[in-house]
């Protein structure tokens, strides 16, 4: 299994659709696109790392996103793209400037 999901993905992301699928596992933790589209394809549900960070905050087991996705970005290299970056901040309810609410 691995050995067809590595001429279309890197081998990590090959490895762990190959052992989400042994274990049958609930959910696969892939960040990229196109591990995404085959893990879809494979019937696997999957979330990503900024998933994983709303889930935490949503269990009380951090309380703030924003230092953890500033830190990912400026530290790791993690690429957010400036709108999910954003709707990710709205949905755990961090985002900056927030409109006034009636």
């Amino acid at each position: 299994m691995i050995e067809a999901l590595a001429d279309e993905l890197d081998k990590g992301e090959a490895e762990a659709i190959a052992l989400a699928l042994e274990l049958g596992a609930d959910q696969v933790l892939i960040d990229e696109r196109r591990g995404r589209r085959i893990a879809a394809r494979l019937n696997l549900r999957y979330t990503g790392i900024l998933g994983i960070l709303v889930e935490a905050k949503n269990r009380g087991l951090i309380s703030e996103v924003k230092p953890l996705l500033d830190a990912l970005i400026d530290q790791a290299g993690f690429w957010v793209a400036a709108p999910l970056y954003s709707s990710v901040l709205q949905i755990v309810d961090e985002e900056k400037n927030k409109p006034p609410q009636d």
